[in-house]
């Protein structure tokens, strides 16, 4: 018999971008074989693996060759593999000890993620303690985690009956004919994304009461994955997020399953004009508020909040509101207060680091508020982007009784920005997009995925910059967040929720149209495959719909507002 001409292939190369070597594998090697091997090499325990820049699974099996590098979690990815995995984890215990509870994880709050247990039985601290105990035996157990892929219309049908209707409406929108599942010991859930492929991954954890009505998942450090993250109290935080889950509560769009039934249903005009309205409430009612303590003295408005919040567009409505107080406000943006950029201070990497404090001339913006509140005309610098110079422009500005100072900018709330002005003549505001609709009861959304993709389309459509390079600039900015912004936002007087339960499916078809521009062969495609995976759980809603002088037009256009 003739020789074959072309003998089945029994082994692929792949090369460990992580190790800068090629390694030869059999035919259909689960890459977690991989990992293992070169665990000690590598200095971390992998978690999953992108193969070919997409984020997969260790059990992901190789066909063919493939450039893979292995993710621990002191990365981002990682840590979300980590938390979906003990969240799992928390769920099935839970369910063992009482079937009929349901478990709601919501927010990540207080340097963990706020949890809440429905159940008729009062979760006591001996409750807690019998849930960990639970947790740590499946975990001990190192049980794995089984992948298995159905009709949706059986896989709803499997969690209907589990009384988890969200999690039957989120898959049953989303249109696809078959979905995939994890099982783990007979216990079936559905989460976005990647898992460990067993529960012996997790290795650190707590759980404690939060909060009088709740409990704190804690889970590990990323630049120390031997500690855990210390809570830090955020009761004013606490009061703006359950605020708003009554609203959700009330529109019935706690879960973007609810939503997709909402748009398709063509009932979202009613949800755009109670929540549109639901902010402009809140605005006006702080513009009353800080009309109350001007008499007191209150003379400056501090304005803060992270990348993509809606500083500005907040900032120009309480404008408004002011004016219906009968105050005069002026505006004045900390940006215009940046040192010439061969003075900017510089990061680890030795790039420019714009988000230091000390990137902005605190002696000449102390000199000037100084100047503005005796009353003396003071002319106002801008900064020229383009050739990272100050400039002058002939901008003045002089205030008068009845007149207010308004100032924007991430480090508004921080003591070192004006350490001179009293405090009593101040008045601090906390501006952020906080999500609060999640994808359902164990898939929370991340408010900084809702910020990332605001930050996406605006930057596409008013700076020229595409997918990759806002991508690839993110985490500078949350670094710059961690350490320059969240650190003070207790400060505040009060905080301003901009997020909107419909906005993720507004900015849908326009951030997937620039998502899908990044190419395959570059780091950055990594994040915007899980971007796109994760939108395409939203039906899409036309940004027509938006009234004009929405917050949310800061980024995808259409403002009445001049930027």
């Amino acid at each position: 018999m003739e020789a074959l001409i072309n003998p089945p292939i029994e082994q692929v190369e792949v090369y460990i971008a992580n190790l800068d070597l090629y390694k030869k594998i059999p035919l259909g090697l689960p890459l977690k074989n991989i990992a293992d091997e070169f665990e000690e090499q590598l200095g971390f325990k992998p978690i999953n693996v992108q193969v070919n820049h997409r984020t997969q699974e260790l059990t992901w099996r190789c066909y063919h060759s493939v450039d893979i590098e292995f993710v621990g979690i002191s990365k981002e990815s990682g840590m979300r593999t980590y938390e979906r995995t003990l969240s799992f984890v928390m769920a099935k215990a839970l369910n063992d000890l009482m079937p009929s509870a349901k478990l709601y994880i919501e927010h990540a709050l207080s340097k963990g993620y706020y949890c809440r247990i429905d159940t008729e039985q009062k979760i006591t601290e001996e409750a807690i303690e019998r849930l960990k105990t639970k947790m740590w035996s499946l975990i001990e157990r190192d049980l794995p985690f089984r992948l298995k892929t159905e009709r949706t219309e059986r896989v709803a049908a499997i969690f209907r009956e589990r009384g988890l209707i969200d999690k039957a409406e989120l898959i049953e929108s989303t249109g696809d004919p078959y979905t995939s599942y994890h099982e783990l010991d007979g216990y079936p859930n559905y989460f976005y994304g990647c898992l460990a492929p067993s529960t012996g991954y997790i290795h650190l954890f707590d759980l404690i009461p939060w909060m009088d009505d709740g409990l704190l998942l804690q889970v590990p450090r990323r630049d120390d994955t031997s500690m855990l993250q210390q809570p830090v109290p955020q009761p004013m935080m606490k009061d703006v997020i359950h605020k708003h889950d009554k609203l959700l509560d009330m529109t019935h769009c706690k879960y973007v399953g609810s939503l997709n039934g909402v748009i398709d249903r063509g009932r979202t005009a009613t949800l755009v004009q109670v929540s549109e309205a639901m902010q402009e409430k809140e605005i006006a009612g702080i513009a009353a508020d800080i009309a109350k303590r001007y008499q007191s003295g209150v003379r400056v408005i501090l304005i803060s909040g992270p990348s993509s919040s809606g500083k500005t567009t907040f900032c120009k409505r309480l404008q408004i509101q002011l004016i219906t107080n009968y105050i005069r406000p002026h505006g004045l943006s900390l940006d215009d207060y940046f040192v010439d950029r061969d003075k900017t201070p510089r990061d680890e990497r030795g790039e420019y680091d714009f988000e230091d404090i000390h990137a902005l001339d605190l002696e000449l913006l102390g000199q000037h508020i100084s100047q503005i509140l005796s009353g003396e005309e003071v002319s106002l610098p801008s900064f020229d982007f383009t050739t990272g110079k100050r400039v002058y422009r002939g901008n003045t500005i002089q205030i008068k009784d009845g007149d207010l100072l308004v100032m924007e900018g991430i480090h508004a709330l921080n003591p070192e920005l004006l350490p001179s002005i009293p405090s009593s003549a101040t008045y601090k505001i906390y501006v952020s997009a906080l999500t609060n609709i999640a994808l359902d009861a164990h898939n929370r959304i991340p408010s900084t995925d809702n910020r990332l993709l605001r930050r996406i389309v605006r930057d596409y459509k008013y700076r020229a910059y595409s997918a990759i390079d806002t991508i690839r600039r993110w985490p500078s900015v949350r670094a710059g967040e961690e350490k320059w912004v969240f650190p003070y936002q207790e400060n505040a007087h009060v905080m301003f929720n901009s997020a909107m339960v419909y906005e993720l499916a507004v900015l849908k078809p326009l951030a997937e149209q620039i998502l899908r521009q990044v190419p395959r062969n570059v780091p950055e495609f990594v994040e915007a495959t899980r971007l796109l995976r994760f939108l395409s759980y939203f039906h899409y809603l036309p940004m027509q719909i938006l009234p004009d002088d929405s917050l949310l037009r800061e980024f995808v256009g259409g403002s009445i507002f001049d930027y």
